[in-house]
């Protein structure tokens, strides 16, 4: 495979915000990272030996046959899940701020498995799925499987008290299922059931509440619980319409905390201004539109499937990341991909659109098959997902591929 038979804008893209957040990490660190660290580029010098692996892995699955991954997500999930159980283990786990998320590498750093969860799960359900062709618009065979399914990963991410990655996980997760062919039917039920979850999971921890109650109302207590949402803005509206200049942020002098983090998108605001802002989220749209595009000239299910998952992930925590920040969601915790900085997200990332780049190539490299009523309709319709049949007209004899 060539970079001429991938889809090209994926790529650029990727690359794009990649840079831009290398250039962003290190202005929004540079202050936190001098006065903890004695060097303002600690945390910009991690972020670029993880953006150096993930484009390593990005690189090497480009041309590596994704239908290879098809046999192996068994494996590759069960790996996954391990660790993201052994977080759970006293001495194993990491416990930061009350959450188990992490495993400590030593000088390596930390590991979030949750985050490679994230594309090995991918792999296993639209493997899943796939498998079940058949049988998938089941109610017994097919969704209930899948219903328990989901709730036992989203119930380990729960273990580790981690709301916004259990939030993505849905979205990942239910997208295979609707791409796969699933029931309006059940998928609305399954959306329900999370709707219902969800709210208890709110309602039982008074630290959620708080953060539904500080999205409720920002300016509240803007010294304390709306601290941090109450900055993003300050730091957002300070930038006005062309921003103060790169490396120029005043929220990154300890004002907004981590600002480095899952917040950086303030940062982004303050020194680049709307034009930054609007540049960021115009990406993050063209990238997810072409995603689907991938995914619908997608040579076989599992493809299609895959890169939904891979597409929706991206697409979906950029969404949320971007709308807490602006206080127009409540907070989640979810890093702004490609961009925020965490070394196991930034690697993970990129390895998933190295996947998603490859479907691009096998489409591109193959000619669609012409549609007979014997053969899958790659264009969906017999799948009953995403789009309805076209209707016939009365008396009108249905045209055949030969036509």
């Amino acid at each position: 495979m060539t970079l001429r038979t991938t889809d090209r804008w994926l790529l650029v893209l990727t690359l794009a915000l990649l840079c831009g957040g290398l250039a962003m990490v290190l202005s929004a660190s540079s202050v936190w990272a001098l006065q903890q660290h004695g060097s303002a580029y600690y945390y910009f010098g991690r972020q670029l030996v993880f953006a150096g692996a993930g484009l390593l892995a990005m690189f090497f699955l480009m041309r590596f046959d994704y239908r290879q991954l098809h046999r192996w997500a068994p494996i590759i999930a069960g790996v996954v899940v391990v660790l993201m159980l052994l977080v759970l283990v006293p001495h194993v786990g990491l416990a930061i701020q009350g959450a188990r998320r992490w495993i400590d590498l030593g000088p390596l750093g930390t590991l979030q498995p949750s985050e490679a969860g994230k594309l090995a799960l991918a792999i296993f359900v639209a493997q899943w799925v796939d498998r079940r062709q058949g049988r998938l618009r089941s109610f017994g065979d097919g969704f209930l499987p899948f219903a328990i399914m989901t709730a036992a990963i989203l119930g380990v991410l729960m273990l580790q008290r981690d709301l916004g990655t259990s939030v993505v996980m849905a979205a990942i997760l239910v997208s295979i299922y609707f791409a796969g062919g699933g029931r309006k039917r059940h998928i609305a039920l399954l959306l329900a059931g999370l709707g219902v979850a969800f709210v208890l999971l709110i309602v039982l921890e008074s630290y959620r509440q708080q953060r539904l109650e500080t999205f409720l109302d920002p300016f509240q207590d803007p010294l304390g619980a709306s601290y941090q949402p109450v900055q993003a803005l300050i730091g957002l509206g300070s930038g006005g319409f062309f921003g103060i200049g790169i490396g120029h942020s005043v929220q990154k002098y300890l004002w907004l905390p981590e600002a480095h983090t899952d917040f950086i998108f303030a940062i982004i605001g303050e020194e680049t201004g709307l034009i930054g802002t609007t540049a960021v989220l115009a990406g993050f749209v063209v990238l997810t539109a072409r995603g689907y595009r991938v995914a619908m000239r997608a040579q076989d299910r599992f493809g299609v499937m895959l890169a939904t998952g891979i597409t929706t992930w991206i697409g979906f925590q950029a969404l949320v990341n971007m709308g807490t920040v602006t206080s127009t969601l409540p907070a989640t915790g979810v890093p702004l991909p490609f961009i925020s900085y965490g070394g196991t997200a930034l690697a993970i990332s990129l390895a998933a659109m190295g996947v998603l780049l490859n479907v691009a190539s096998q489409a591109q490299e193959q000619p669609m098959p012409r549609r007979t009523d014997a053969t899958a309709d790659l264009g969906r319709r017999n799948w009953r997902t995403p789009f309805a049949s076209p209707r016939r007209r009365p008396g009108v004899p249905r045209r055949t591929a030969g036509g």
